[in-house]
């Protein structure tokens, strides 16, 4: 038994299908200068070989996953025709005097360690992308074949160290039961998709590549965590069972997807979810979503070689405005800067990016910026319910400034007689420990709070959240965290204001009740999680919420209050 982290819900046992690809060998010599255009010319026959593959495998996406998935390729398709990509090998070649292989991996590792030291886990998967069209063109250059799923003929676990877009892209899906693999986390694109496809999954596991052949038999525990390679029929027939209840359970989650988010003593809350893009629209409502409780804007501004226009933007908020009619999206202002670093601004280097020049900070210090995204949020509430949120506020004076920002956008749209909702909805992200101690004075400055309780549950504890060597640390259920949410929703409440939660623990179901007890009014999260923590609410009474919350509240070790939570979390399903 290997325990990895658990990626994506659900139960697969079946046959192991070991999937290892053929590892490219980078020639690191250097080259002649008389052999520089020879390395240049195999550089763009094997892009050429590239493009045709990608827009062959989106061909193959479209028809098995559908046109979202299939828009991943056309994301690689533009990655590999990229003029800056083509530039930057070509000059490398010949400035370095390197091979073409060992080009393409230097100048794909530069662009993708940006991506990967990203603080957001949404776009940090973009380093994914880059590395997959980086490794396709590096076996076109090295006559390597990439490997793919398509051959699959029985139903099979796959075992990978990783899992790549193309990969997922060209399998047949109909014959994947379940992903186990040594690297990855629960935003890993082996995740996503898992997920997305409803596959069970396990992410992670190390090593998990190593011990396993080819026809062993493996339970992959997705609700755990857990994979058990060649179990007893005793663990066989266990976990079949297991399934089974698991199976049943989704299928009355089904039911209840257009529900309201009611407990049976009648208290209503919104369920609402967190999107990236336009397209995760489509997801959000198919899981029963009452809204966009944050709409993270900053993938306008990566993958790309300058500042994305006010027409660029207006265009993506609009359509998601439109797509989901009289629901309320919340559009959150640009959150980059420090750890999220643009290649087309000079950002400083900083010791600790992490509290550096980034966020609201940044805009407030470039309002150019900061002015073009919001007349282009205020351009798109015509359109539908917006609401504006400004991330990473510390201060009631950070409020006051970006509000005077907004003001003066506000006077330029009406001297140019431009529609725009005039009373649009401006809240903030509580997510800083200043901002929730304040939560009464800032409060009246504001029309809503979401709390972001990644960041807030880093800064408060002193964890860093991507640290694998304090991860024990970080626990969402530690009391200074749950009274600091308690403390900003008391203090919103107070004003008649709405307090919702965008960050990972709004989709936790062993945080659901603690979070219904404290009187959280808006839950935002993943589309898929919906309809779990949806099925909690409508079981739990409001009142006894209450006070399992107040007595959460009393208990010192969150282990304890894990502990507590799940046992309650139980008999609500």
């Amino acid at each position: 038994m290997l325990k990895g982290v658990a990626a994506s819900p659900g139960i697969a046992i079946g046959k192991v299908f070991l999937y290892i690809k053929e590892r490219a060998e980078i020639n690191r010599q250097n080259i002649e200068e008389s052999k520089v255009e020879y390395e240049i010319e195999r550089f763009k026959k094997a892009l050429e070989v590239t493009q045709n593959q990608i827009r062959k495998i989106k061909e193959n996406a479209l028809k098995e996953f559908g046109k979202d998935k299939a828009e991943i390729f056309e994301a690689h398709l533009m990655l590999a025709s990229d003029p800056e990509l083509i530039e930057g090998v070509e000059n490398m070649i010949k400035t370095e005097l390197i091979t073409a292989d060992n080009a393409v991996n230097k100048v794909i590792e530069q662009n993708a360690s940006v991506m990967e030291s990203l603080n957001d886990e949404y776009l940090k998967e973009r380093a994914v992308d880059l590395r997959d069209v980086g490794s396709r063109i590096i076996d076109n250059l090295l006559g390597l074949k990439s490997g793919n799923l398509s051959d699959l003929f029985e139903p099979v676990v796959v075992i990978a160290r990783d899992l790549t877009p193309s990969d997922t892209a060209t399998m047949k899906k109909e014959m994947v039961l379940g992903f186990a693999t040594d690297v990855g986390g629960r935003t890993s694109h082996t995740a996503i998709m898992a997920r997305s496809l409803e596959i069970p999954a396990v992410v992670g596991l190390g090593n998990i590549t190593s011990q396993v052949k080819n026809g062993d038999i493996m339970i992959i525990d997705g609700l755990e965590g857990i994979v058990i390679v060649n179990p007893d029929d005793n663990t066989i027939n266990e976990y079949k069972g297991k399934k089974e209840n698991y199976d049943k359970k989704i299928e009355k989650l089904k039911e209840i997807k257009d529900l309201p988010a009611i407990t049976p003593d009648g208290k209503k809350v919104m369920l609402a979810a967190n999107i990236g893009t336009p397209k995760d629209v489509k997801s959000a409502l198919t899981n029963g979503a009452e809204g966009i409780g944050l709409f993270r804007t900053e993938f306008l501004y990566m993958d790309r070689s300058t500042l994305p226009t006010e027409e660029e933007q207006f265009e993506a908020y609009k359509e998601v405005a439109e797509k989901m009619g009289d629901r309320p999206v919340t559009i959150r202002t640009l959150d980059i800067g420090g750890d999220k670093e643009l290649p087309y601004l000079d950002m400083p280097k900083e010791m600790n990016p992490f509290l550096g020049y980034r966020a609201i900070r940044l805009c407030l210090d470039r309002t150019d910026i900061f002015k073009t995204q919001l007349r282009a949020i205020l351009r798109a509430s015509a359109y539908g319910n917006i609401q504006i949120m400004y991330p990473m506020i510390s201060s009631v004076e950070e409020v006051r400034k970006a509000n005077a920002i907004l003001d003066e956008v506000k006077a330029e749209l009406d001297k140019e007689e431009i529609k725009y909702d005039k009373d649009v909805k401006v809240g903030i992200m509580v997510e800083i420990p200043s901002a929730a101690i304040t939560a009464d004075i800032l409060a009246k400055e504001v029309d809503f709070f979401s709390i972001g309780t990644n960041d807030l549950t880093q800064y408060t504890l002193a964890v860093d959240r991507m640290n694998e060597h304090v991860k024990e640390y970080y626990q969402p259920f530690n009391p200074a965290i749950l009274r600091l949410i308690k403390l900003v929703i008391d203090a919103a409440h107070k004003e008649g204001k709405f307090a919702a939660m965008c960050g990972e623990m709004a989709g936790d179901p062993l945080a659901t009740i603690i979070l219904l007890g404290l009187g959280l009014d808006e839950f935002s999260m993943s589309a898929t999680s919906i309809p779990t923590v949806k099925n909690i609410i409508r079981n739990i009474e409001y009142e006894r919420a209450k006070e399992i919350a107040q007595e959460v509240l009393n208990i010192a070790e969150a282990e304890k209050i894990q502990k507590m939570i799940e046992k309650v979390v139980r008999k609500t399903e």
